[in-house]
């Protein structure tokens, strides 16, 4: 059935929820993105030689350019039980939580703010999916001389001591998906909606600082290196590229069509004059 039958079917249904059924889809939609992400693993490289050699290609560059600071902030970490506990926290949960606060947000401030942010979410997030496909990387855990400081504190939290993941679930998450970093994409992506949508100037601060802390956070405990941090903000800047880019002619060449599901009347109700 055509969505202009269930209007002509359900008339009072979507008059009364119009915007449940729009939230659904959205619901919907995220979840399958997330299974997307998630499932990746399934089509994965999961030969662990050539992901060594690449890591060891990134810390090689990084040195070369002095930004090799993975090791002090894994032993800051590690030898500071409360911090690495937090910071354990911080990266099994934050990048779920925050953004999915924010999404609901926008979603409540209307689709002018909703729909360009949410395509550049998607739009990087996909981007990030295929380096893991072609570029599976192992993370600083898996090179000698460096903690996995989750592990350190798996007992003490819901993931598990192979991945973040909840625990007994670690074997579905991708462990060589470091190379771009979503964690600190998605956290860049936080600070620039709030940058642009935020009229309080301590909420864009919070989500500068919130992406600051991210970074630091999944080089600290382990996960990622410097460089993966640079590529996921860079992921996210060209991914919001793209959807302004790619979305805008769309929208000029076919303007958007009135929605069937907005029942709203159009007339003004007769005055009494008028009747």
């Amino acid at each position: 059935m055509s969505i202009t039958g269930v209007v002509e079917r359900y008339p009072r249904v979507l008059r009364r929820y119009p915007r449940v059924l729009r939230g659904m889809l959205e619901i919907a939609l995220v979840l399958g993105l997330w299974v997307g992400y998630s499932y990746s693993r399934l089509f994965a490289d999961t030969a662990m030689t050539p992901a060594l050699a690449r890591a060891r290609e990134l810390l090689h560059l990084e040195s070369v350019l002095g930004i090799h600071w993975e090791l002090p902030l894994n032993q800051l970490f590690t030898s500071n039980q409360v911090l690495g506990l937090i910071g354990s926290y911080w990266y099994a949960t934050a990048h779920y939580v925050v953004t999915g606060v924010v999404l609901l947000w926008l979603y409540r401030s209307g689709a002018e703010r909703y729909v360009p942010a949410r395509r550049a979410l998607v739009t990087a997030t996909i981007l990030g999916l295929a380096a893991y496909l072609t570029l599976p990387t192992a993370p600083p855990r898996f090179i000698q001389g460096y903690v996995d400081v989750l592990s350190l504190h798996a007992a003490d939290g819901w993931w598990s001591a192979d991945a973040s993941a909840p625990r007994g679930l670690g074997g579905l998450t991708n462990e060589l998906a470091a190379f771009p970093s979503l964690h600190a994409g998605w956290a860049l992506w936080v600070a620039l909606v709030l940058h642009q949508n935020c009229r309080q100037f301590w909420l864009r601060w919070a989500g500068w600082l919130y992406a600051a802390l991210t970074s630091v956070v999944i080089v600290g405990t382990g996960n990622h290196w410097i460089l993966d941090v640079v590529v996921g903000w860079a992921v996210v800047l060209i991914g919001w590229g793209i959807a302004e880019r790619v979305w805008l002619p769309v929208r000029l060449l076919f303007p958007a069509r009135p929605d069937p599901l907005d029942v709203t009347p159009t007339t003004a109700p007769l005055t009494s004059g008028q009747r």
